[in-house]
This record gives structure tokens, C-alpha cells and sequence, in this order.
């Protein structure tokens, strides 16, 4: 056999063993869809988000589903463009921004004077079951803290599922829907405890 043959049948090969393509995913909604504001005025409160944990089970570079058997699968092609735990931040942090009509300030300086309030959010489970639904169960905290007024904060709890297709790109947009939604939970919540003291957890 010839060193030419031998070269041909390597890129034979070699086109064989190609690799399906990679795809990468965020939770952070298109610009479209994460243009509808809420028409409530700007809160008397400014806003920080603090940093999200995630499940170590789905906290991976891929994107993780869960079957019906209760088993776990790790998508090697299908991944976050992101470390989870930053792609839920940053996706609630905008939706928060639209519901609250404030910007996140977190790591910047403050205006003296305004109240801030802070956002901390503990996802227990992240579950994504493609042709079925996508899952958030969440512990959240709120505090607001002002000059001259001492700390105080609102610990709450929220389970939201959203229907979702077969497909992960479907199991994708139906995380992002519920992270909508949570947001308006813990918007609503905190407009509202931030005013009247005895108002709790929805």
C-alpha cells in the first residue's frame, strides 16, 4: 500500500471519528424577551443580587437531565456558555432589574441616603425533564438595610415549574420562563415587605 493510500484511508479515519457539534446554552432571555418591563415606578430602594448556589448534581459545564427512571444524564454536547451558578445569577439579576426597574449595583458604590436591598438565593433543585418539565426550588432571602436603621430581612421559599418540549433548547426556555416568574415572586414580595412591615412571604 502506497504512503498515499495510507494517508487517504487516515482521513477516512479521521472524518469517521468527527465529533458531533457542541452547543451552548444560557438562561439570561433574548433582548426581545426580556424587554417587557413591568409599568410599576422605580423602586425607593436600590438593588444588589448576591451570588446564587446551584446542586453540585447539575452545577457541570454540561447540561444535566434527568430521566424518568430518576436517573441523572450529563449531556457531554449540550453546554452552559457559563458556570450555572452565574448563568441563574445573572438571568434573575436581569429579571429583577426589569420587575424592580432599578439596576443591580452589587460590587458598586451606593447612593447615601436610599435604602438597599439584597437579594440571596439558594437553589435546592435545578431539574430539567425534557418532554415533561423544568423545575426550580428555591430558598431566597431579602434584607434591607438602611442609614441609621438597623438590618432587617425576609427568608422565603418558592417551587415553580414550567412545562417544556422534548428538546434541551425547550428545557432551556422553560428554566427561563421560571426564573421570570421567580422573579416576580420575590419582586412583588419585596415592594411590598419593603413598605409594610408585616407583610411575609407569598
Amino acid at each position: 500500500m502506497t504512503i498515499r493510500s495510507l494517508a487517504f484511508f487516515a482521513t477516512l479515519g479521521l472524518s469517521a471519528c468527527t465529533s458531533a457539534p457542541t452547543h451552548y446554552y444560557t438562561l439570561v432571555p433574548t433582548a426581545t424577551d426580556s424587554a417587557t418591563r413591568t409599568n410599576a415606578a422605580g423602586s425607593a430602594f436600590q438593588f444588589e443580587m448576591q451570588p446564587v448556589r446551584i446542586p453540585v448534581q447539575v452545577d457541570q459545564p454540561q447540561v444535566v437531565i434527568r430521566q424518568s427512571s430518576g436517573a441523572l444524564a450529563i449531556l457531554e454536547t449540550e453546554r452552559w456558555s457559563a458556570p450555572l451558578a452565574d448563568e441563574f445569577h445573572d438571568a434573575l439579576a436581569s429579571q429583577m432589574e426589569l420587575k424592580l426597574g432599578t439596576r443591580d449595583l452589587a460590587g458598586l458604590p451606593k447612593v447615601p441616603g436610599r435604602d438597599v436591598l439584597s437579594l440571596q438565593t439558594d437553589v435546592r433543585r435545578f431539574d430539567s425533564l425534557p418532554g415533561q418539565y423544568a423545575l426550580i426550588d428555591a430558598v431566597w432571602s431579602i434584607s434591607l438595610r438602611g442609614a441609621g436603621e438597623k438590618t432587617r430581612s425576609l427568608t422565603c421559599s418558592s417551587v415553580i415549574r414550567q412545562p417544556a418540549g422534548p428538546g434541551v433548547p425547550d428545557v432551556v426556555l422553560a428554566h427561563q420562563r421560571a426564573i421570570g416568574q421567580l422573579a416576580g415572586i420575590i419582586a412583588g414580595t419585596a415592594r411590598n415587605w419593603s413598605t409594610k412591615r408585616g407583610t411575609g412571604c407569598p
